[in-house]
C-alpha cells in the first residue's frame, strides 16, 4: 500500500455535488488519519440537546451554543469532546511536558486536540478556551476517504482554531470556503437549492 499523507487537523468541506445527506453541505474536521483509516467530527450540526442534559459537569466549560453537535453517523451514543486550549497549550500550568498540554487533554493539531471526558472538568477548566461535545463521529476505511477526494466529494483545507468553536455553526460551510484565497471562495455563493437559481 501506498503511503498516505496526513489530513489530521485539516477541515473537509463537502462539495455541492456530495449526494450523501449525512454531509450535505458539511464542515469535518478531521481528528485522525492514516493507512488505517480516518475519522473526524461535523462541525456544524448541533443538535436540540443541550450539553448539561447529558454531560452536566462539562456543561459550564461548553462554548456557546452550549448544546451537543451530531458529529457524524457512526456511534450516536459516544462523546467526543474537542477542545482548543489558547497558546497551544505550551505556557498552561499542569502539562505533562513542555509543549504536551495539559492533562485530560491530547493534541490533534496545533491548538486543537481531544478532551478525555472521563476527567474531572477541573483539571481543565483554566486551560480550555473553547469545548464542543460530539455525539458519534464520521468514519472512512482504509482508501475510503482518499476515493472520496478523487471523486471531488470534499474540498481540503486548512483548519483554524476558530473553527472548533464558531458561534455560528449555520454559517460555517460559508465562511469557511469564504475565506479561501482561490476559486474555492466563489463555491460559497452556491445556492442552497440550484435548481432556483
Amino acid at each position: 500500500m501506498s503511503e498516505v499523507s496526513s489530513l489530521t487537523g485539516r477541515l473537509l468541506v463537502a462539495t455541492p455535488a456530495l449526494a450523501d445527506p449525512n454531509f450535505d453541505r458539511a464542515v469535518v474536521l478531521l481528528l485522525d488519519h492514516d493507512e488505517e483509516g480516518s475519522l473526524g467530527v461535523v462541525l456544524n450540526r448541533p443538535t436540540p440537546v443541550g450539553v448539561a442534559d447529558i454531560l452536566e459537569s462539562w456543561a459550564a466549560l461548553a462554548g456557546e451554543p452550549g448544546v451537543v453537535f451530531q458529529g457524524g453517523p457512526v456511534s450516536l451514543d459516544s462523546a467526543l469532546g474537542v477542545a482548543v486550549v489558547p497558546g497551544e497549550g505550551r505556557e498552561k500550568a499542569g502539562s505533562a511536558a513542555a509543549g504536551d498540554g495539559p492533562l485530560g487533554w491530547r493534541r490533534v493539531h496545533g491548538a486543537i486536540g481531544l478532551v478525555d471526558l472521563e476527567a474531572p472538568p477541573e483539571l481543565l477548566a483554566a486551560a480550555l478556551g473553547s469545548l464542543r461535545i460530539f455525539a458519534g463521529y464520521a468514519g472512512w476505511g482504509p482508501g475510503q476517504l482518499e476515493d472520496e477526494l478523487v471523486e471531488g466529494a470534499w474540498y481540503v483545507v486548512e483548519s483554524e482554531p476558530g473553527d472548533v468553536s464558531s458561534p455560528d455553526p449555520s454559517q460555517l460551510w460559508r465562511a469557511v470556503l469564504r475565506r479561501q484565497r482561490n476559486e474555492l471562495a466563489m463555491v460559497a455563493t452556491y445556492p442552497d437549492d440550484p435548481s432556483l437559481n
